[in-house]
C-alpha cells in the first residue's frame, strides 16, 4: 500500500474519492477556435475557461484531488490550471496534478481513447489508495454536485453509478442512451437507436469503485482504443457488475460545436438566465490576471451584455458577451456576439452574431455577418446558423465586408478579399509559416485550404 514519511512516521495515503479529468479533447468541431488549443482552455462567459466548470464542481463538491488527463495542444490548458490556486488545489496531498502521456523504458504511447488514457495513469490512482474514481470530461458546462453522486453509489451498492440526463425524446437518437428497470439498475445501453427505448443519455460522468475499475482496465488494456461507453461498462455489464443510473436534472450543456458554444453564451445573457454564475453558494472559479476595471466611455451604449475586466467600450454592444482587455472603437456597434480575450475592433464597423477569437484585429469601416446566408463550402456541419468565426490571432483590414457562414484564420490583407468582400460560405484559411520561412505566409481560400 503507498505510503509517505514525515520525520521517521510512517502514513498511509488513503482517499474516498480522487476525479481523474479527461482533458485531451482536440474538439474538432469547434473549428478554428481549437487550432491551438484544447477544448477545455477555450474561453467561455467573458471571464471562464470550460474546464472552470468542472474543476468548480470538484472542490465545491469536496473532492480535493484531480488528476487532468491532457494531451492535445495542452500549454494553454496547463498555463490556466497552474498548481491549481484558484480552485483551491495547490495541496501536498492531492490537489490538482496534469497527466501527460509519457515516454516510458519500453516504448512511447499516446492516450488512444478515455479509457486507456485512464490505465495509462494506473500508478497516480494507486498512489492514493481510493475508495472511488470520478471520471468526468472537461468540456461541457454544468454544476453538479459529486457528493451527492457519491451518496447514490453508496446508497445502491453500486459498482459503477453513470451520471444520466434526459433529453427530449425527438433527439434521443442522437445520444448513447441507457435502459434502466424502476430501481434505477442498468439493464441494457443503446448507441444512438433509430428508435430509441429511453431518453437517458449518458453525461460521460461516472463513478467506479475502485477494484472493480482497476481489474478492468487491466483486462481491457490490449483493447486498441479503448472507452469507457464502448468497452468498459458494457465489459463490466457482461460480467455481472451493479450499474445504476443518477438522473442529473440540472443545466448541463455540450459545447462541443459552434453553434451549441454560442447559444451557450448567449443563455448568459437572458433576462432570467437558465445557468447562473452569480450564485453566491457554487461559485465558479477561475485564474484571474491582475488587469485594471472595464471602461465604458460617455457614448457608448451597453445593452444586455457581459463586459469583461479590462474592456474599453466606446461604441455599442448587444446582446454579447466580451471578454477582458477586448477594446471596441467608437461608432462601432456589436451584435449577438462572442469576442475573446485582448482582441480589438476598429472605429465604425459593425459586427452581426460572430465569435471572434483571442487577440484578433478587426479594422475600421468593416462589416460581419452581412447578405445573405449560404452553406459553408468547406465545412457545412461546422460554420453553420449564420456565425462569422474569426480564428486566434486574425486580422482583418479595413473596410472589409464578410458574409454569413464563413470562417477566417490568419492575418490577412486587402488582397486576400475579392473587392473588398467575403461572400458567405467561403473560407479564408492564411497557412502558417514554417520557423524556417517565417518571413513568408501564404493565402489559401475555400477551394485549396484547410480547416
Amino acid at each position: 500500500m503507498p505510503n509517505y514519511i514525515i520525520q521517521g512516521v510512517v502514513f498511509l495515503i488513503h482517499k474516498e474519492m480522487i476525479a481523474m479529468l479527461l482533458a485531451g479533447g482536440q474538439g474538432s468541431r469547434l473549428g478554428v477556435l481549437t487550432a491551438d488549443m484544447a477544448k477545455p482552455a477555450v474561453s467561455y462567459g467573458g471571464k471562464y475557461r470550460i474546464i472552470d466548470f468542472p474543476l468548480s464542481n470538484c472542490i465545491n463538491s469536496g473532492v480535493d484531488t484531480v488528476g487532468v488527463l491532457t494531451q492535445y495542444q495542452p500549454l494553454r490548458l496547463n498555463t490556466h490550471i497552474g498548481i491549481g490556486i484558484p480552485w483551491d488545489l495547490d495541496r501536498n496531498i492531492g490537489g490538482v496534478s496534469i497527466l501527460p502521456p509519457y515516454e516510458k523504458s519500453d516504448n512511447a504511447e499516446w492516450y488512444s481513447g478515455t479509457a486507456n488514457a485512464i490505465y495509462q495513469n494506473l500508478k497516480y490512482m494507486e498512489y492514493y489508495n481510493p475508495d472511488y474514481v470520478l471520471i468526468l470530461g472537461g468540456d461541457h458546462i454544468y454544476k453538479m454536485d459529486y457528493e451527492m453522486l457519491l451518496d447514490f453509489h453508496k446508497a445502491n451498492n453500486a459498482d459503477i453509478t453513470i451520471a444520466s440526463y434526459p433529453v427530449a425524446w425527438e433527439d434521443a437518437s442522437r445520444f448513447g442512451l441507457i435502459i434502466t428497470d424502476e430501481n434505477k439498475q442498468v439493464v441494457d445501453f443503446e448507441e444512438k437507436p433509430a428508435k430509441p427505448r429511453s431518453n437517458l443519455a449518458s453525461m460521460g460522468i461516472y463513478i467506479f469503485s475502485w477494484k472493480l475499475l482497476r481489474e478492468a482496465l487491466v483486462a481491457l488494456s490490449g483493447q486498441s482504443g479503448c472507452d469507457f461507453g464502448k468497452h468498459v461498462i458494457p465489459y463490466c455489464h457482461k460480467n455481472g457488475a451493479r450499474i445504476f443510473s443518477y438522473e442529473y436534472n440540472g443545466y448541463w450543456k455540450d459545447v462541443g460545436t459552434l453553434s451549441a458554444y454560442w447559444s451557450s453564451n448567449m443563455e448568459l445573457i437572458d433576462l432570467v438566465p437558465e445557468f447562473n454564475l452569480y450564485e453566491e453558494f457554487w461559485k465558479i472559479y477561475t485564474k484571474s490576471d491582475a488587469i485594471p476595471p472595464q471602461y465604458i466611455a460617455q457614448n457608448a451604449v451597453v445593452s444586455r451584455s457581459i463586459i469583461g475586466e479590462g474592456a474599453e467600450i466606446y461604441g455599442e454592444v448587444y446582446n454579447s458577451v466580451i471578454s477582458p482587455g477586448v477594446v471596441i472603437g467608437a461608432g462601432t456597434k456589436v451584435y449577438d456576439s462572442i469576442i475573446m480575450n485582448s482582441s480589438e475592433i476598429g472605429e465604425n464597423s459593425n459586427i452581426y452574431k460572430a465569435i471572434i477569437a483571442e487577440s484578433v484585429k478587426v479594422g475600421n469601416n468593416c462589416e460581419l455577418g452581412i447578405g445573405e446566408e449560404k452553406e459553408n463550402k468547406q465545412h457545412p456541419n461546422i460554420y453553420c446558423n449564420g456565425l462569422v468565426t474569426l480564428a486566434e490571432g486574425t486580422v482583418i483590414p479595413d473596410g472589409i465586408r464578410i458574409g454569413k457562414n464563413t470562417v477566417i484564420s490568419g492575418v490577412t490583407t486587402a488582397e486576400d478579399y475579392q473587392n473588398g468582400w467575403l461572400d458567405g460560405g467561403e473560407s479564408l484559411i492564411k497557412k502558417r509559416p514554417l520557423l524556417a520561412h517565417a518571413g513568408s505566409e501564404e493565402s489559401e481560400s475555400a477551394k485549396g485550404g484547410t480547416v
